[in-house]
């Protein structure tokens, strides 16, 4: 015997807020990344690994694996709720030398579209007293 098909749906949930958290658009679903930017985050990945193979070779095993223990020390350490810069993780990684496109370009802190941050709804979510994501998406 086959089991009912049945679609899942909340009522009033985290899908249907539209008035919360903004009409869901199903553009970001159907289009992927651009070509240029698989291009560029598959040669960061290739440009990463020659690093780690280079201090293997000049430092041995023990120094890549505790460089990933400080990535992941320094990754956990943020500002509630708030976009954090967390320099202490770019520092380690040298992306503070970068100037990539989002430092001048599309910022989306800076839109006329992005809604204000609601602290009290997040830290709601957080503590497991209410659904949804922590930040509400564009207008």
């Amino acid at each position: 015997m086959e089991a009912p098909k049945t679609i899942q749906h909340e009522i009033g949930g985290v899908q249907n807020d539209a008035l919360r958290f903004g009409l869901h658009g199903v553009k970001s679903d159907l289009i992927g990344s651009h070509p240029l930017q698989s291009a560029y985050e598959s040669a960061k990945k290739r440009q990463e690994e020659m690093k780690r193979k280079v201090l293997v070779n000049t430092y041995g095993t023990a120094f890549p694996l505790k460089m990933d223990l400080d990535r992941q020390i320094l990754s956990r350490f943020q500002r509630p709720l708030l976009p954090s810069s967390m320099l202490g993780l770019e520092a380690m990684t040298g992306s503070l030398d970068e100037f990539g496109l989002e430092d001048y370009l599309n910022d989306p802190r800076e839109s006329e579209t992005v809604r204000p941050l609601d602290l009290h709804h997040g830290m709601e979510i957080r503590l497991g007293l209410s659904k949804g994501p922590v930040c509400p998406s564009f207008m």
